[in-house]
């Protein structure tokens, strides 16, 4: 094995934000992450994992994975028992079509790991709008909703100017040709005309989340 860099987890994270120690696994090795989770759990940390694949987690040990729910379509990771789930249901998340939901359950798993229920409403793209329109009072409820989509990206912007919720909106990699991997879709949201619609980096349904979390704290 090769020597591998300093690994030093913050351990203060929570006490000056509020967010528990976060782990980007992507181009993390397995020996890497075979390090943080043995600090982690000598020191009786729980982390939120986020875009570990399903060969970095069979390439754990055995008794790591035994210590993480593991979900494969967002690719997150609860290593340890998750906060305890408060009783209301405050953040709608939405996606434009089945190939944005990785990003969005990212968002889901997120809330849900620090005990914030969410409804996940998928495949409601504006290209049948017909479907976003079935489900427009239950989502128009909620005091948070995250909108995920891709390709032009046109769901933040019209749940913009139909719900008066806080609204983030988080453009996905999906698309052909010029959506350039995204690119189309984050300057779609970002040109929005709806009014003071949030926007975040694309495909960080992660940071979607935790944007989400902190309009919560401050309403309570």
């Amino acid at each position: 094995m090769s020597p591998s860099p300093d690994i030093k987890l913050d351990l203060q994270r929570a006490e000056r934000v509020g967010f528990d120690e976060a782990i980007f696994c992507a181009a993390k090795s397995g020996l890497h992450l075979h390090q943080i989770l043995d600090q982690a759990h000598d020191q009786s940390l729980r982390l939120l994992l986020t875009r570990l694949s399903t060969v970095q987690f069979s390439q754990l040990p055995e008794a790591h994975r035994a210590r993480i729910d593991y979900e494969p379509i967002s690719g997150t990771g609860y290593f340890g028992t998750p906060h305890d789930l408060s009783g209301e249901t405050r953040v709608a998340v939405v996606a434009a079509g089945t190939s944005d939901v990785s990003v969005s359950r990212e968002a889901a798993r997120t809330l849900h790991y620090y005990g914030e229920p969410n409804v996940e409403i998928n495949d409601v793209g504006v290209a049948g709008l017909w479907r976003l329109l079935e489900r427009i009072e239950e989502i128009r409820r909620m005091p948070v909703v995250i909108a995920v989509a891709g390709m032009d990206a046109a769901l933040p912007t019209v749940l913009g100017g139909l719900v008066g919720s806080v609204v983030i909106g988080v453009p996905t990699s999906v698309g052909y040709g010029v959506a350039a991997g995204g690119d189309a879709a984050l300057k779609a949201m970002l040109s929005s005309c709806a009014p003071g619609l949030m926007v975040m980096n694309i495909d960080n349904g992660y940071g979607a989340a935790c944007a989400a979390l902190r309009v919560l704290r401050a309403i309570r």
